[in-house]
């Protein structure tokens, strides 16, 4: 698609607000992104002086492209839903249901199990959010756990767990951006100023350890136990498959091991890792088409696994895969669309260079500039749905910003600003690709998780920006970090101390 970027101003924002708004307003998400890709385009047209039709032709080039540009990304989708799918009608997924609740006998252990294999698969965040909601979601279905905290956990454990990992795709993407201030010495250097990841995971922690809620999460989970105490919710959801009662604990536990072990060599093997590229530098060079590798070597074995021993047929087997293709058609849908507004914004409209450039004309004090840049990222990232699109922006603005005897020591608070405003903007935009995932790994209804999980996201933001405040006026990351962590346990209480009261009365 060969167009030439224009300035549309305060309109390039636009677009994103209003596929955001009417999400939240409709409820309906394709619609609602596709008529923010219109809007996008009309601007467009409107500016280079090109009619409605052709804004209509561009449409249709920007998905196509946009399909090409991740069609590794929609290749595992679909294969990783026909692993599923198989492994289901094998009777693996419910072998292991049945098993793991005997171990995990209550909602707590069960929330904790789903937060811990959040944060082991720490290499890429897809992965993460599709496979954890794969594994856990028979056994927090059996502890009558709200689908909206599942897939709340396991977007909580995905982008913010790959923001402060060394060895991670996202790692080897900010160093790249990072390379004049040092590189990965630069990205080791911010984790101490990444607030939002700390904060987020310990929010995690309290959440699974304690009954903890609010907002729309508490309805939710007040819902779940209402479904509860009416009747019992069948934890082998198969959605009309049909399930062999012959399944082992290891025809699950068997094809998702393949998957992990098989995506992190198909990442080192993709990446060059094999030819003397560095690990670090191979899995975030194509992560996804390492991802592909790994979900068809899932899908061999599970083959080599079930077929012989006659837990399913061949005939069934084939038709499981497709309706595993199926089954992901939601998702890849609301991608193509999620990245085709995205598209629109970064590469047409110019709504990143607009919010950036609105930083660099403020002449803001060093001191507020953290605490600045986390709001400009986290507006930018929530608007175009894209953590990686956000500190590719603003990263060398900062770098640039922050050049000078005076701004050099808030360079590293600063980029730690970034990353963290990015994250924040990514994880409860309703627009964002780790948000569609999470919901779709959790099977539950996009826009209820969006709803429910942005109160929590919001009321780590907000600490984080008092935890800016001190970055900047300490550039102390110790400080920063100890600051943050007591002023977030001493809100939640005050939270969870009004709840009871309102409760007593």
């Amino acid at each position: 698609m060969d167009v030439t970027m224009i300035d549309a101003g305060w309109l390039s924002i636009l677009p994103p607000l209003i596929a955001i708004v009417l999400a939240l307003i409709t409820k309906e998400v394709i619609s609602s992104l596709l008529t923010g890709v219109l809007s996008g385009m009309l601007i467009y047209c409107y500016y280079a002086k090109q009619s409605v039709l052709v804004a209509i032709q561009y449409i249709f080039d920007m998905m196509a492209a946009k399909i090409a540009d991740n069609s590794y990304m929609i290749l595992f989708l679909a294969l990783l839903g026909s692993v599923v799918v198989v492994v289901t009608m094998a009777g693996g997924s419910r072998a292991y249901g049945s098993w793991a609740s005997t171990k995990l006998k209550s909602p707590v252990s069960a929330k904790l199990a789903t937060m811990i294999l959040g944060i082991v698969i720490f290499i890429d965040d897809y992965f993460n959010c599709l496979t954890v909601g794969t594994v856990m979601k028979p056994i927090t279905d059996k502890h009558k756990i709200a689908r909206e905290k599942l897939a709340y956990l396991i977007d909580a454990t995905a982008a913010p767990v790959c923001i402060i990992a060394p060895i991670s795709s996202w790692a080897v993407a900010v160093s790249s951006e990072v390379e004049g201030a040092g590189g990965l010495n630069a990205f080791m250097k911010t984790i101490p100023f990444n607030l939002y990841a700390i904060l987020t995971l310990i929010m995690v922690f309290v959440v699974c350890i304690t009954n903890f809620d609010f907002g729309p999460m508490k309805k939710a989970v007040q819902n779940a136990k209402a479904v509860e105490e009416q009747e019992d919710v069948n934890v082998n959801e198969t959605d009309g498959i049909k399930v062999s009662d012959k399944g082992k604990v290891y025809d699950l536990l068997i094809p998702i091991i393949v998957l992990i072990v098989a995506s992190i060599l198909g990442m080192a093997y993709v990446g060059g890792f094999f030819n003397g590229v560095d690990f670090a530098t191979a899995i975030g060079e194509n992560p996804t088409a390492g991802l592909s590798l790994g979900a068809f070597a899932a899908l061999v074995v599970a083959f080599i696994l079930f077929v012989p021993r006659k837990l399913v047929k061949f005939r069934d087997f084939m038709s499981g895969v497709t309706e595993g293709v199926k089954y992901m058609v939601p998702a890849i849908l609301i991608l193509v669309f999620a990245w085709s507004l995205s598209g629109v914004c970064r590469e047409m409209i110019g709504t990143g260079e607009f919010v950036s450039g609105m930083v660099q004309k403020s002449n803001v004090s060093f001191a507020f500039l953290p605490a600045i840049i986390f709001l400009v990222a986290a507006f930018l990232s929530f608007s175009m749905g894209t953590a990686w699109g956000t500190f590719g922006i603003l990263i060398p603005i900062v770098s640039m910003i922050c050049v000078g005897a005076e701004g050099t020591s808030m360079l590293i608070p600063a980029l730690g600003a970034t990353l963290a405003g990015s994250v924040y903007g990514d994880h409860c935009s309703p627009i964002s690709d780790t948000t569609i995932l999470s919901s779709a790994g959790a099977k539950c209804e996009h826009i209820k998780h969006v709803e429910t999980q942005i109160p929590y996201a919001t009321l780590v933001a907000t600490i984080c920006f008092v935890g800016y405040i001190i970055a900047g006026l300490t550039t102390n990351p110790w400080i920063t970090v100890v600051a943050s962590v007591v002023l977030l346990l001493v809100t939640l209480f005050v939270i969870s101390l009004v709840q009871k009261r309102k409760v007593k009365a």
